[in-house]
């Protein structure tokens, strides 16, 4: 009896760790710096990726670098990262090879940003607020490693951990996507107004994640 009791009480411990939540009109609240707070999302993803896109809405008054959304490996902390380094510039990086994006965006609403890659051409796409970037290449040919950890809120700096509080993500996060595909023009234009569009690697709707720390999902206020 005390074995089986045991049993249920480990499977009741990792069935309560891992949730699987419909986070339709609901945030993640980062309430103030951190070096530990974060969201580790768990994708369903078993080979590597040859195109993707990542879409998020976040709202923040940070006027200093930080991580919107890293996926790192083994082999590569920055395996996929984007990330706010100042007011008005994104970095993409891809398998450790970054890129720049000059942007103009109103910090005082919700930005709503999509990024996408393709490995054929090296390809690399930037929208804030349905807004087309100047397209860049990087990595061209490269494949992007399948074995991750998805982090929001903070920077890896190596494999699901090395945080640093000065990139710590503060503010809200939400409408988290992520599909093995290049987003259509069409497809982000729908996403920015607000339309359904489920990733297929992760899905905001049917969401398997980790809180580890100060965060705290609260429903969304923003429309």
């Amino acid at each position: 009896m005390k074995i089986i009791l045991s049993g249920a009480l480990v499977l009741y411990s990792l069935l309560g760790a891992i949730a699987q939540t419909d986070m339709k009109s609901k945030v993640f609240v980062f309430p103030r710096e951190s070096s530990d707070a974060h969201v580790l999302l768990i994708p369903q993803l078993e080979k590597p990726l040859q195109n993707l896109s990542v879409c998020l809405r976040a709202f923040t008054d940070l006027n200093r670098s930080f991580a919107l959304f890293s996926y790192a490996t083994r082999a590569n902390d920055n395996e996929l990262l984007l990330l706010r380094a100042k007011a008005g510039e994104y970095h993409l990086h891809i398998g450790n090879e970054k890129i720049s994006f000059g942007v103009n965006e109103d910090l005082s609403f919700p930005v709503h940003i999509c990024a996408s890659w393709e490995s054929a051409s090296g390809i690399a796409e930037l929208w804030i607020n349905d807004r087309a970037q100047a397209r860049k290449g990087l990595k061209k040919g490269y494949s992007v490693g399948a074995q991750a950890k998805i982090v929001l809120g903070q920077d890896q700096d190596s494999f699901g951990g090395s945080f640093d509080n000065h990139q710590s993500f503060v503010g809200e996060i939400g409408e988290v996507h992520m599909w093995d595909f290049v987003l259509s023009p069409d497809q982000v234009h729908s996403l920015y107004n607000g339309e359904t569009l489920s990733g297929n690697i992760l899905n905001w709707g049917a969401l398997n994640y980790e809180i580890k720390g100060y965060v705290v999902p609260k429903p969304q206020l923003w429309s």
